[in-house]
């Protein structure tokens, strides 16, 4: 039967624990991740094959925000559960997913940083050049490049096969496993459609609305708050009038931080994103902000937009002059009011839920942060 969500769990196991310490769950997820890999590696030598896969995955899980773990643990506590080593361990599952999507995502957008250090594909390249020093020319750079992509692609790939090896090896009983596994699934299919209409909305309306809050619906609101609170809520045996208010509160707040990235993506300091600001310029990403600016331009700030946005070539005084119209028009402004409108949403939500009291405050706190952040 599940627990009752109006109060905390008193009946923890030992090694679980009822209350939400930030640092401490990225710190045992951490752990998690790096033991695992330890093991990949060790399984590696041990069959004659390569760890450059298991050491580039490492480095690259370096780092983050661990914020699907946190709602994870978040979405447990929520139900009235706890945080021990099964909810760690499927909280882990989604940071080695959430690299998978990354790694990709990464690839497609043929981006050369992340999080201040190269991407895989960049990092693979240097490799492949490094293993052959004296050569040089066009066609050995070429040749590196390809191997980078191909290479960062397999390592994608394996994270992702990763992910359910981690959820399968969490010590679940068959009948929340059974659960977990069908949030997992959808959480796949949505992130994966997402990324398919993002890639599918390059190329459309300039001043289409609608697309863009549709890929930040599945890409990102499902896939980095709602997914993830629920995969720890049925951990913790969570009725749905708990998933469905999780919900309730997620969908708004994960657009709205979504809404946050694409300003940065434009108007932040890279020495904090860790992210040039032109990457989402010379893609020419179908987001809110730029569609926005697209519908309120006059036809010589359109003319700019048209030229530059989506130009591989970008250069940055190019992109200055694309972040000046899109002040002109008073885009970053709507799409300010935007995100606080969403969070009012989301923390409105929260008013009647019925999930534990502490678990509320705490999903405020979240709130706030993933919407005021500057990385």
């Amino acid at each position: 039967m599940p627990k009752d969500p109006a109060t905390l769990a008193s009946d923890t196991s030992p090694g679980c624990y009822d209350l939400f310490d930030a640092s401490a769950i990225r710190a045992e997820v951490d752990a998690h991740l790096a033991g695992f890999l330890r093991d990949q590696a060790e399984s590696a030598c041990g069959g004659r094959l390569p760890t450059l896969v298991t050491d580039i995955l490492a480095r690259f899980l370096r780092g983050g925000k661990r914020l699907r773990p946190l709602l994870c643990t978040l979405g447990s506590l929520a139900a009235g559960g706890c945080v021990g080593p099964p909810v760690i361990a499927a909280a882990a599952s989604l940071e080695m997913f959430h690299a998978f999507a990354l790694i990709h995502d990464d690839v497609m957008d043929r981006s050369a940083t992340r999080r201040g250090a190269p991407t895989v594909q960049q990092e693979l390249a240097g490799h492949y050049l490094a293993q052959a020093p004296r050569r040089s020319g066009t066609r050995h750079i070429a040749q590196a490049a390809a191997f980078g992509n191909a290479g960062a692609i397999l390592i994608g790939d394996l994270a992702l096969v990763w992910s359910v090896h981690m959820l399968a090896a969490a010590g679940l009983d068959a009948d929340r496993f059974a659960r977990a596994r069908a949030v997992i699934n959808e959480m796949h299919h949505e992130v994966i459609y997402g990324q398919w209409l993002d890639l599918h909305a390059v190329g459309g309306s300039d001043s289409d609305v609608e697309t863009p809050l549709s890929v930040i619906r599945y890409k990102t609101a499902k896939y980095s708050v709602e997914r993830p609170l629920h995969l720890g809520a049925v951990l913790a045996d969570a009725p749905p009038a708990v998933l469905k208010a999780l919900t309730t509160y997620a969908l708004p707040i994960g657009e709205a931080f979504q809404l946050r990235d694409d300003l940065l993506g434009v108007f932040g300091d890279p020495s904090v994103t860790g992210k040039p600001v032109t990457d989402d310029l010379r893609e020419g990403r179908r987001t809110l902000l730029l569609a926005t600016a697209h519908a309120l331009a006059d036809p010589d700030q359109r003319r700019i937009l048209v030229r530059h946005v989506g130009d591989p070539l970008l250069t940055e005084h190019a992109a200055s002059a694309v972040r000046t119209v899109l002040n002109e028009t008073g885009a970053p402004e709507h799409v300010e009011r935007r995100i606080a409108t969403l969070r009012d949403e989301a923390l409105h939500g929260l008013d009647d839920a019925p999930i534990t009291t502490a678990s509320k405050a705490e999903l405020r706190t979240l709130a706030h942060h993933m919407t005021e952040r500057t990385a």
